[in-house]
């Protein structure tokens, strides 16, 4: 039978959990995982199959307005920042309090719970012992040292990175090209949200060679590295954004839907507003890390095959590390790749004939 848990891929033994939850739910739920493993998906899911007077049916008013983000009882609170501050923490207080608009339960979604950090003091009562009508779904990429104390007061239900074999099925399923879903299912990382998206992308081939082809363009000069990063920039503003927009346009109109047949009030214009923006600045954000991955690899490669010398290569190695972990704190795009192109070292070209050792 149909049911909003359809819509999780790939994780069989964490809907298992979800659907017993939905059954006898308790106050507060951690889901665990990397990006792009459905913890999102799962975490309307949860809350359609809470609120649902069938237990989550996918068919009825109460699921398709969640599933849409469009119910009054429940609330996601992003945070604004590079870290969920105690602004967001007040607000998360706030909404705990209130009653439920329609029924008698309603349900707080709070994603990226990993970078609460100085928020955690400030919540860490209000999800022990929330009012017996408000439900937690925290969404965490993983649990550091300052969120056991909070972990502890949850179910924890893990995600695990989705294989690529699987991402590849899927989007064959969906109708892409069983090539054209290997490309992009690779360069995901795993990642269905954003396979799904490259597969629709008509321009990701050229920006993949266009990454591959930086450490061959390295000539040590600044005046390169200034052409370079500038045209890596340009290409981030361009990765998959016509698809998502689309997506975006047809949410938008869904929600025009249903403004027309029941009003503005509860309609999520400003809660899907805000994912929009969200969306396409992660984008960008997926974008640079894919592009990153792409020299780690190329690095990694050139280092066995003996193309660069040992200590530049790891040194370069070392930088992509260290700019990846950097993007959490939204750096300016052109300075970063200017810092980092500068500590790249040029790849010579494979000899004709040569191998790996």
């Amino acid at each position: 039978m149909s049911d909003v848990f359809d819509r999780v891929v790939g994780q069989e033994q964490a809907v298992a959990h979800l659907r017993a939850a939905a059954r006898a739910p308790v106050h507060a739920y951690l889901l665990v995982g990397p990006p792009g493993t459905g913890r999102r998906t799962a975490a309307a899911a949860l809350a359609a199959a809470l609120l649902c007077p069938r237990g989550g049916c996918g068919e009825c008013d109460v699921c398709l307005r969640v599933t849409a983000g469009a119910h009054p009882d429940v609330a996601v609170v992003e945070r604004e920042g590079a870290f969920l501050g105690i602004d967001q923490a007040r607000e998360i207080r706030r909404l705990a309090m209130r009653t439920p608009n329609e029924g008698s339960r309603k349900v707080l979604v709070i994603p990226d719970f990993h970078l609460a950090q100085d928020a955690v003091p400030a919540l860490l009562k209000v999800v022990e012992e929330p009012p017996p009508s408000t439900v937690f779904v925290i969404l965490a990429d993983h649990v550091s040292p300052e969120l056991v104390t909070i972990a502890s007061r949850c179910v924890r239900i893990d995600f695990g990175p989705l294989p690529v074999a699987l991402v590849v099925a899927t989007l064959v399923a969906d109708g892409v090209d069983p090539g054209v879903a290997a490309d992009v299912a690779e360069a995901s990382g795993g990642r269905l949200d954003r396979a799904r998206l490259l597969a629709s992308d008509p321009g990701f081939a050229a920006r993949r060679a266009t990454w591959q082809s930086v450490p061959s363009r390295l000539d040590g000069t600044g005046a390169t590295v200034a052409v370079l990063a500038a045209e890596l920039v340009d290409l981030l503003g361009t990765a998959a954004v016509a698809p998502l927009t689309s997506r975006h346009t047809d949410e938008v109109s869904a929600m025009e839907e249903r403004v027309k047949r029941s009003g503005e009030r509860g309609s999520g214009r400003k809660v899907l507003t805000d994912r929009h923006r969200r969306e396409l600045r992660r984008l960008r954000t997926d974008e640079l890390r894919y592009g990153l991955a792409t020299l780690a690899a190329l690095y990694r490669d050139a280092l066995v095959q003996r193309r660069v010398d040992a200590a530049a290569g790891v040194a370069g190695l070392d930088a992509l590390q260290q700019v990846a972990e950097n993007l959490i704190h939204n750096p300016s795009e052109t300075l970063l790749l200017q810092a980092l192109l500068l500590r790249l070292p040029p790849l010579r070209a494979m000899a004709r004939g040569s191998s790996a050792p």
